[in-house]
């Protein structure tokens, strides 16, 4: 299997939701501006073993499989919903199960969505935390949406976009964009999260 260079992690269960909807535009808009392979990913794909999985040997079938390509990754977007405050346990539950050095340097794109403007600080007081524990190198612009932020799933604040679109330039250093002169499109499988980015001549 190809490295995938993309990987939008979405802790959330439901299916569809607002955090995927952040995710997949999140890693459209990285693809848009540096190419390569992506995939979007959310909690409801690990199988029916992992809440209950102790260590990743008792993590199988896709379960293992998603863990590994959050690993292998060159590049990571993660959102997670905010209930009461916080990530929700199996979200955190995941991170659980990875090794502490297994995102050493690895470059993270952090968001999450919330029901209100209360809730935004969770990026710096939870997940920005976290992943320094596993000392990945999380981008210095966090994105927060609220559900007012989304009209039918979508994004649709332009201030968030453009919040959206700073975060994403910030992987610049750690992924080299195409050298071609050429501009990429994003095609997003809204279901299964895979995107490809599409060369078009310009």
């Amino acid at each position: 299997m190809s490295t995938i260079d993309i990987l939008g992690l979405a802790g959330s269960f439901s299916v569809p939701s607002r955090t995927r909807g952040l995710v997949e535009e999140a890693v459209a808009r990285t693809m848009a501006r540096f190419g390569g392979r992506s995939k979007v990913v959310d909690l409801s794909q690990l199988g029916p073993d992992f809440a209950g999985a102790r260590n990743l040997t008792e993590l199988t079938g896709s379960g293992r499989d998603v863990v590994s390509t959050i690993v292998d990754a060159k590049a990571l977007i993660v959102a997670t919903p905010v209930y009461k405050g916080s990530y929700p346990g199996l979200f955190k539950h995941l991170f659980d199960l990875i090794d502490p050095t297994a995102l050493a340097g690895k470059p993270v794109l952090l968001a999450a969505t919330g029901g209100g403007d209360k809730h935004a600080l969770v990026i710096e007081h939870h997940l920005r935390p976290l992943f320094a524990f596993f000392e990945a190198q999380t981008l210095a612009t966090g994105v927060y949406a609220s559900e007012r932020d989304f009209v039918d799933g979508q994004l649709s604040s332009p201030s968030l976009i453009t919040r959206l679109d700073r975060a994403v330039e910030q992987f610049a250093p750690h992924l080299k964009q195409d050298d071609r002169d050429v501009v990429f499109t994003a095609k997003t499988e809204s279901r299964r999260g895979t995107a490809e980015a599409v060369a078009a001549n310009a």
